[in-house]
């Protein structure tokens, strides 16, 4: 990508929260922030890939000192633009390897953003550069779906999951390599636009595998932000490493 900002340039920036919307509502946004208010625990956070401030915003409104991290300045624009969003420091770059601080008590990554590191290389040192950034007992948290390759047939390498007037979206996965894309067909006036995304799955256990690697231990996981339980029917885990006191 030319674009400084990477896949989150003006124009997705621009229509994010829109497109996004089910996860602002109070039903998927309050327990979130609860759940991540609770285990700050009155200290600092760090959200990487910090974006329009979806979740940042309520928590600075809650007395959390939130500092962030994101590639695109076009989204972090958008931040800045909302009620508060002055109040969150947020250091341009990627999150991956950029540190914004240390002593954090908890460090998150929600709504499979994970996925936009594309190697697993990349997923190991962002384990490394969170736990560095960590005060001793803080916690690293990430919200990531899994892999839903049993929608997969022998053969078959691309899942839809919209349609719609106007808008086609399917998923490609590569599972030699773990690679993924999100592909979006829009057509409006006879015109029609083409985006594609890449991203790398990751399972849960290939997760706990890179916190070990960063010195971290898992404390908990959920299937969800109200703590229900992880079984092996769950599309998506809240998982919670923590850094040796």
């Amino acid at each position: 990508m030319d674009d400084p900002d990477g896949y989150f340039g003006a124009a997705v920036a621009a229509g994010y929260d829109e497109a996004s919307a089910a996860e602002f509502q109070p039903e998927t946004l309050t327990p979130t922030v609860e759940l991540l208010a609770g285990l700050a625990g009155g200290g600092r956070v760090l959200e990487l890939g910090v974006g329009t401030g979806r979740v940042a915003l309520p928590l600075v409104a809650r007395g959390v000192p939130v500092a962030g991290i994101d590639l695109s300045r076009a989204m972090v624009a958008r931040l800045r633009a909302k009620p508060g969003g002055a109040a969150v420091d947020v250091t341009i770059g990627d999150f991956a390897t950029v540190r914004a601080g240390s002593d954090f008590t908890l460090a998150y990554l929600v709504f499979n953003t994970i996925m936009n590191l594309t190697t697993q290389e990349a997923q190991v040192d962002c384990f490394r550069t969170v736990a560095a950034q960590l005060a001793p007992g803080g916690r690293f948290l990430v919200e990531v779906m899994v892999p839903d390759l049993r929608r997969l047939p022998p053969g078959q390498t691309a899942v839809p999951f919209r349609t719609g007037p106007g808008r086609w979206a399917y998923d490609h996965y590569d599972v030699a390599t773990q690679r993924m894309s999100s592909n979006y067909l829009d057509v409006a006036a006879g015109q029609s636009a083409f985006r594609s995304i890449p991203f790398r799955y990751v399972w849960p256990a290939e997760l706990d595998l890179m916190a070990r690697l960063a010195g971290l231990r898992l404390a908990d996981r959920w299937a969800g932000w109200r703590r229900e339980p992880f079984t092996h029917e769950s599309t998506r885990h809240v998982s919670v490493w923590e850094k040796p006191a």
